[in-house]
Order: structure tokens, then C-alpha cells, then sequence
């Protein structure tokens, strides 16, 4: 079949249509019912979206990741970290070293794969998507203390977890090539590429403020909003640093500085948001190669028990330490298992890396097995995990179910 964008594009939003008709009769979040059809609409079942489809149809998850990180930093209002403060940051820190440090030694110990696998397994663990909680969070218009930790915590995450990425992705890659391993040079990268991104959208947040000061339309908001936004994109994807990152500041530039245009410029997200995030979600199921399962399906399974396994326990001993109210310490936890995006992103970047002829087939297949792993899995948390972040809003009072 020949490829029609504009036929695509109709068939997808209608297939998203359908569903949201029928995730509203069952209750179910919105986003499970997204990635199970995209899972059906994939290259192993109906072959709709196949890879060169998906691979041409890409900007769109683009553009998504985009809008759920300005979401997300337009919450990220100081006050209210402040007054979470101490809480966010132990959560942050005890749920990623934990869902690393489960998942490799679990992986090397238990599952006994090799070193190389379980390291770059457990770096990947570390990230927790926020797309399908955000969208459960707004699907659900939930309002409260929970509500608000979930969103820091998701926000401030994907630093920690590519702070981890990146000491491993140098470690594995000398491991491979026999090389030795600079501490120094690696942590300088790091911290270097974190701070690229926050200051090239902490900056752009300002220059966004000065240029639309006196402007009152929402046309003028949306047209620089747009522009803006686009531009981090490719900044960022020129510069190698995280474009989640630099947006996630770039709404926290706003929120923090001008009360009246943060409130303007989430209006005219919320208003074109949903078309992105529906193919977002319905494109990342289709990624799942089914015909794989019965090849990674026992590591996959593994990889998932001891992430889980990580995430919870981590958030909840994070929680505790860090005095945070108690229905955030017991529930929490259960908003952090979705992992689409982010690490979808981190296992498309080790393919690109490890597949390089200077790793060899040794590299090739590394590669391989993290990125089947990772789509397997990621099914499986876009599934389980929006149904553990509304039961977790709910058993903490946080939703409004009326609408």
C-alpha cells in the first residue's frame, strides 16, 4: 500500500477516537486503551503502522515529548517544591539508584546475563516516563499534595536517570573496545550535558517573557509558544543533550516569572495537546514486535518484576526519609512505572551506539537484546501503569471523577 500521510494521520486519530469512546465506557484510563490498539495497528498484527510508517510518522512522538515536558514544568512552581522539598528530592534519588541497583544486580546475580546487559538494563530501569502519567493526571483533573509530588518527581527524574545513562554508556563502550576507563572525563560530561539543557531553556523561558510582555491574545502566545518550542527541539537534538529537560525548564522559566502568561500558555497547550499525545501513545504501541515475545519474554518479564520492584520500594524508603505526607509514602510509588519515551529514547540511542561497526557483532547484539527488551516491557508498563496511577489518585482523594 502506498504510503498517504494525510490517510494515516485520519486513520490513526479516528482508531483514537474509537478507543476513547470505548476507554470511557469501560473506565479505564485513555492511554492503556491508546497502546493496546497501537500494539494491534503495529507491523506484527494489522501492519497499518508498520517501521517505515512509524519511522516517517516520528516527529509526532517528537512534538508529544515536547508538550507533556512543558506540562510538566509549567507545575514545577517553586513554592510548592519548597514546601515538598526535601520529600521530591530523597524520592528522586532513592527511586532511581533503587530501580538501577535492583534491576542489575538482579539481572547479573539472578538472571545471570553478562555485566554489559544488566548495566545498561539497570540505567535505562532508572527512567520513569512521564507521558502516561501526565495524561492520566489530566484526563482525571486531579489537584492535591500527591498530584503535585508526582509531577516534581517525574519532572526532576530524567536527570538523574541520564546522569546514570551516561557513566554506563562510557563504561560499557571501554568495556567493549578495551580501553581504559577516565572517572573524571565521564562525570564532567554528565554534568555538563545537564547543564546545557537547563540553561538553553531557562534562558529561552526569559527571552519567551520579554517578547511577549504587553501581549494579551493567546494568538500571539500560541505562535512563540510554537516557535519556541520547536527551536529546543533542535537545539537540543544538534547539541546531544535532552530536549525533555531543556523544555521541563523552559516551563519552569515561566511558571516562576509571570503568573498571567504561564496561565495563557498552558491554555493553548491544553488545547492542541491531546491530537499529539493520542498518536504519541498509539505510535509507541506499535513499536512492539509481538512475534519477540517468546525470544525475550522471561527477561523481559525479570527486567520488569525487579524495576518494579525498584521504583516502589525506592519511592516509598525515599518518602519516609524524606517526611513526606503519608498518603504520598505508600502511594507514589505506583506512579512511576510507565516507561515509554524517555527510555524509549535512551534504548533507540544504545542501538545507535553499540550498533556502530567499531563494537562488532558483540556490540550488535547488546544492542539488539536492550531494544527488544525495552519495547516488550514498555508495553507492559503502559498497560499496568496508568491503572496503578489513577487507583493511587484515588486512593488518595485526589481525582475529579465527575466529568
Amino acid at each position: 500500500m502506498e504510503f498517504h500521510l494525510f490517510l494515516y494521520l485520519a486513520a490513526i486519530f479516528a482508531a483514537g477516537y474509537g478507543s476513547k469512546v470505548l476507554t470511557t465506557t469501560l473506565k479505564i484510563p485513555e492511554v492503556t486503551g491508546y497502546v493496546l490498539l497501537g500494539v494491534l495497528l503495529g507491523g506484527s498484527l494489522v501492519n497499518l503502522l508498520s517501521t517505515q510508517v512509524l519511522d516517517i510518522l516520528s516527529p509526532l512522538s517528537s512534538i508529544a515529548l515536547a508538550l507533556i515536558a512543558f506540562m510538566i514544568g509549567i507545575e514545577l512552581k517553586i513554592d510548592v517544591i519548597r514546601r515538598l522539598g526535601r520529600s521530591i528530592i530523597t524520592i528522586v534519588t532513592f527511586e532511581c539508584i533503587g530501580a538501577f541497583l535492583v534491576v542489575f544486580f538482579g539481572l547479573f546475580y539472578v538472571f545471570k546475563t553478562n555485566l554489559n546487559t544488566a548495566l545498561l538494563l539497570g540505567s535505562v530501569a532508572s527512567a520513569t516516563a512521564p507521558a502516561a502519567t501526565v495524561a492520566v493526571i489530566k484526563q482525571y483533573k486531579a489537584k492535591g499534595v500527591l498530584t503535585s509530588t508526582i509531577l516534581a518527581v517525574v519532572g526532576i527524574d530524567d536527570a538523574f536517570a541520564l546522569i546514570i545513562y551516561v557513566f554506563v554508556e562510557s563504561f560499557v563502550s571501554s568495556n567493549l573496545l578495551g580501553s581504559s576507563l577516565a572517572i573524571g572525563p565521564m562525570v564532567a560530561s554528565a554534568l555538563l550535558s545537564v547543564a546545557i539543557a537547563l540553561g538553553l531553556g531557562a534562558v529561552s523561558g526569559v527571552l519567551y517573557i520579554l517578547l511577549l510582555r504587553g501581549r494579551r491574545n493567546n494568538d500571539w502566545v500560541m505562535l512563540l509558544l510554537a516557535a519556541f518550542l520547536f527551536l529546543l527541539l533542535g537545539v537540543c537534538e544538534l547539541l546531544g543533550v535532552s530536549e525533555l529537560l531543556s523544555i521541563m525548564a523552559f516551563g519552569m522559566t515561566i511558571v516562576n516569572s509571570s503568573a498571567v502568561l504561564s496561565k495563557k500558555s498552558e491554555t493553548v497547550v491544553s488545547s492542541f495537546s491531546p491530537v499529539f499525545l493520542v498518536a504519541f501513545f498509539i505510535l509507541g504501541g506499535a513499536h512492539l514486535d509481538v512475534s519477540l515475545i517468546t525470544q525475550i519474554g522471561m527477561l523481559g518479564l525479570f527486567y520488569f518484576a525487579a524495576r518494579s520492584i525498584g521504583k516502589v520500594g525506592g519511592a516509598t524508603f525515599g518518602a519516609l526519609v524524606g517526611r513526606a505526607p503519608k498518603k504520598v509514602r505508600f502511594l507514589i510509588g505506583f506512579s512511576l512505572l510507565p516507561q515509554v519515551g524517555v527510555a524509549l529514547a535512551l534504548a533507540l540511542a544504545i542501538n545507535k551506539t553499540f550498533s556502530a561497526p567499531a563494537f562488532g557483532e558483540t556490540g550488535q547484539q547488546l544492542a539488539s537484546m536492550i531494544i527488544n527488551v525495552l519495547l516488550f516491557t514498555t508495553i507492559i508498563t503502559e498497560v499496568v501503569g496508568p491503572l496503578l496511577t489513577r487507583l493511587a489518585l484515588r486512593k488518595a482523594g485526589e481525582t475529579n471523577e465527575q466529568i
